[in-house]
């Protein structure tokens, strides 16, 4: 599928082998303008959504809504170090096939902000794995790249788990 009319691609990474795999196959299957560029993706979920929840409420009568500023400290400095062992493992991959890329991090719900880091970019192309998750869990959870399919302007590659 080499092309050279492809100005910027986007390849959204989570850190499973199906993102590093869509991002290998990117890399094995795609040809940039000389002024393009391929940017490595990576969504953080927000700290409240990266816990399930936020603490329990105070025992004893203590106020139910208070968010503990610690609390969130620590999560958004576990996900931050989380988001730099996708990145390397990521930029790994592409040291190893000699491609220069552009990172790009963002806080938020994959889905929308995959769609919106694509617009935002004016992006030929987005590039994706896939988990192989059964249907029941796809009803309740959703699928990140069924959304991008139908929520972006561009093309979208999905490359699927086993």
């Amino acid at each position: 599928m080499a092309t050279g009319n492809l100005g910027s691609v986007v390849v959204a990474v989570d850190g499973s082998e199906e993102s590093m795999n869509a991002l290998r196959w990117a890399l094995d299957n795609l040809r940039l303008r000389p002024d393009g560029a391929l940017v490595v993706l990576h969504v953080q979920p927000p700290p409240s959504i990266a816990a399930g929840l936020n603490p329990a409420p105070i025992p004893f009568g203590g106020p139910s809504e208070v968010e503990v500023p610690a609390f969130t400290q620590a999560i958004e400095a576990h996900q931050r170090r989380i988001t730099q062992a996708i990145l390397e493992h990521a930029l790994k991959i592409c040291s190893e096939k000699n491609v220069d890329v552009k990172t790009e991090v963002v806080v938020g719900d994959p889905k929308e902000k995959i769609c919106e880091v694509t617009a935002n970019r004016n992006a030929d192309l987005v590039v994706m794995g896939c988990r192989a998750i059964g249907p029941l869990k796809r009803m309740f959870l959703g699928s990140v790249s069924n959304y991008c399919i139908n929520h972006v302007s561009c093309p979208v590659v999905v490359i699927k788990g086993t």
